[in-house]
């Protein structure tokens, strides 16, 4: 990288993983309020292979006139602070951004981002299993303030896709809210949803006070909350219909720096799972894609510059 540019991951064609592009960006300064992070890491998440696709452009969501920038959530350390931003150079942080239309995002090499949207990482959580924290982690908290505490002899919450990253914290934190929590997933998954002090199972009945859906199972799911019950989705403005009385609600991330530093404080207690599967060069970014468009994935896509 030179001193006048810095590398980042786009789209500038959708058209899949192959449509991804290594470009040289500017190098730009931190304004007011904002930090230049140098990144260290940035996990893949199913929702950057729909922009490479080019989903959210069929949407009407992003209006680049040249490229897109790609990824959400990441971790580094701070190179340049702005004027108002208390953070200083050399510190670690994590954090996320939102939105579809930018330019380019984490996959880069350096970000700029308010400071107020990150979050320092504790000593004890190296920066590759921090980046893996914001965008899901904070989903999953976003889904349990949905819930609220679990109401008395109405408690039981079912977590479909309790194995993937959302459904794993959440089976930990719908724990903490008083839920009896119970994971769906896959026959090969058990251990792992058992370990974290759920109850397991790979086949539904109805008749659950809430499901949370964090495999977007969407009608599936609402099907198995009793009349009266709470349905909670994961994708926004496009949840099913409510029904039989269910009160549907879905969640929004957005950046939220102290919330993210209280998930990554319960990190570095071994109080929420981090896996990661596999850290990819930037420059692979294609066959990072591909990967987790097969599936199977169990643990984080990270890519590092």
């Amino acid at each position: 990288m030179s001193t006048s540019t810095f590398r980042a991951a786009v789209v500038r064609h959708p058209g899949g993983p192959d449509s991804v592009d290594i470009v040289d960006v500017p190098l730009r300064e931190p304004g007011p309020g904002q930090v230049r992070v140098r990144i260290a890491a940035a996990p893949v998440n199913p929702v950057d292979l729909g922009v490479a696709a080019g989903l959210f452009h069929d949407r009407g969501l992003i209006h680049q006139a040249e490229h897109t920038g790609l990824g959400w959530e990441f971790a580094g350390t701070i190179d340049a602070v702005g004027p108002g931003a208390h953070l200083s150079i050399g510190t670690r942080v994590a954090g996320l951004v939102a939105g579809f239309d930018r330019d380019f995002g984490p996959y880069a090499e350096q970000l700029v981002v308010p400071a107020a949207d990150v979050a320092v990482v504790p000593r004890e959580v190296d920066l590759i299993a921090a980046s893996t924290i914001p965008l899901n982690g904070l989903a999953a908290a976003r889904i349990v303030d949905l819930l609220g505490a679990a109401p008395r002899d109405a408690d039981r919450l079912l977590i479909t896709g309790a194995a993937g990253v959302v459904g794993g914290y959440l089976t930990v934190l719908a724990q903490h809210r008083g839920w009896r929590v119970t994971g769906l997933a896959r026959a090969g998954d058990e251990e792992f949803v058992r370990g974290l002090g759920a109850d397991f199972t790979t086949e539904a009945e109805p008749g659950w006070d809430a499901v949370a859906d964090a495999a977007a199972l969407q009608e599936r799911s609402l099907a198995l909350v009793r009349d009266d019950g709470m349905f909670v989705g994961v994708r926004p403005n496009a949840g099913p219909p409510a029904e039989r009385g269910i009160t549907v609600a879905a969640v929004e991330v957005r950046p939220d720096g102290r919330r993210t530093r209280d998930l990554l404080l319960r990190a570095a207690s071994g109080g929420l799972p981090i896996r990661v599967h596999e850290i990819v060069p930037l420059e692979k970014v294609a066959e990072a894609h591909r990967s987790m468009a097969r599936g199977g994935v169990r643990g984080r896509l990270v890519l590092i510059p």
